[in-house]
């Protein structure tokens, strides 16, 4: 997927303040010249380039949202749904992984103690570590409260047995972050551990084979008898789901950047095809239809980059609403960034149906925004409670 000029990408309709504008420099040129020309390749041959996502550590995105002392940047989500986006214009799938591995470092940075912090979190920071969230399993996906992976107390350490699935990363990364039952059916009986990828008991399921998402690695996680210190415990007993869904916000607004910056991506694309494609002896860019398809695409994204930045604003002034915030900018802009991405690809015609133009990839790795972190529809449950719960 290479760019076809050096024009720049559409600007967020809210102005950037100067240290976010070489923000996004940065990041653009690290995902035009690091992501963006090997994408198509590494998504054919199921590619997951660790070295490039390590070197993506070293430009401080393995902890963007994450505190200083520890070695992240303690940047805001506002300033990290930039940097996703992107991320995102260079290659979809990776800085989906990206914002999972933040995921992780975020979590024990935030919910960890001293000794967890100081022994987990620089090498998460760093990426020389990455990091997988492990709460899905096969029979609690949006249910995720009712899942059966079980620990139990053994002294001074937990056994851990169950299946985790559909994990992003799982097999190539070294730090898990595993949700499982201590206590009670729902959520106030889930625990959060910390489990290395060396730990005995632990082993991973073929890679699975996908729609879209290739070039990063999607395995079940399985726990036999995996013993973990309760000095690797997260919080106590019983705080696990919280701090899951605490994650799930955040991950929701990184999710939704990169479905915006791979839509923008697609959108620039269709942009340029249009304008230099010629049809019944004229360029495609008179063709009024064309042009409001055009028009539909950009004030959709703008309108979810605007959402975006909103729910963002709320996780970092602690919103109350935060939850329906962070779920309405999700839903909307993975369903909007997966039209404007199909559109891209009917604008071009059949060329959009070729791998090497890379809409087709952006297509099918956009698909699946609309299902992780939370399923659109669970989506509209969150939004549609907050507001009923608000009118009571």
């Amino acid at each position: 997927m290479t760019l076809l000029n050096d024009a720049p990408m559409a600007a967020p309709a809210h102005a950037l303040t100067d240290e976010q504008a070489a923000l996004v420099d940065m990041v653009r040129d690290f995902a035009r010249h690091e992501l963006e020309p090997h994408a198509i390749e590494w998504d054919r041959t199921k590619h997951f380039p660790v070295d490039v996502i390590r070197g993506a550590g070293e430009l401080g995105f393995g902890g963007i949202y994450v505190s200083e002392d520890v070695g992240g940047a303690g940047l805001t989500r506002a300033d990290a749904a930039l940097i996703f986006e992107e991320l995102a214009k260079g290659d979809v799938t990776i800085a989906a992984y990206i914002s999972i591995h933040n995921m992780v470092a975020w979590m024990i940075d935030t919910f960890g103690d001293g000794a967890q912090r100081e022994r987990w979190v620089p090498r998460l920071a760093s990426m020389e570590h990455l990091g997988s969230y492990c709460l899905t399993e096969p029979d609690a996906g949006s249910d995720a409260a009712a899942l059966s992976t079980r620990a139990v107390r053994d002294g001074d350490e937990y056994v851990l047995t169950g299946v985790k699935q559909f994990i992003s990363g799982a097999g190539s990364t070294d730090v898990y972050i595993v949700m499982a039952r201590t206590g009670e059916p729902g959520p106030a009986g889930i625990t959060a551990f910390i489990v290395p990828s060396d730990a005995a008991g632990l082993s991973f399921g073929a890679n699975e084979v996908k729609m879209g998402w290739n070039a990063q690695p999607t395995r079940a996680v399985i726990l036999d008898g995996v013993r973990v210190p309760a000095a690797d415990r997260l919080g106590g007993e019983g705080q696990g789901f919280t701090m899951a869904m605490k994650a799930l916000n955040g991950g929701r607004l990184n999710i939704a950047a990169c479905s915006l910056g791979g839509a923008q991506w697609a959108l620039d694309r269709a942009v340029q095809h249009i304008r230099t494609r010629r049809a019944f002896g004229k360029p495609l860019s008179e063709q009024q239809s064309l042009v409001f398809t055009i028009a539909d695409m950009e004030t959709e994204l703008q309108a979810a980059r605007l959402l975006l930045r909103s729910a963002a604003q709320s996780i970092d002034t602690g919103h109350p609403d935060v939850a329906a915030h962070c779920a309405m900018a999700k839903r909307f802009a993975t369903d909007v960034a997966f039209t404007a991405a199909n559109a891209a690809l009917q604008l071009h015609g059949g060329y959009g149906y070729l791998a090497e133009y890379g809409i087709e990839k952006v297509v099918r790795d956009l698909r699946v925004h609309q299902i992780l972190e939370g399923t659109n529809e669970i989506m509209k449950l969150i939004i549609g409670r907050s507001v009923l719960e608000k009118a009571s």
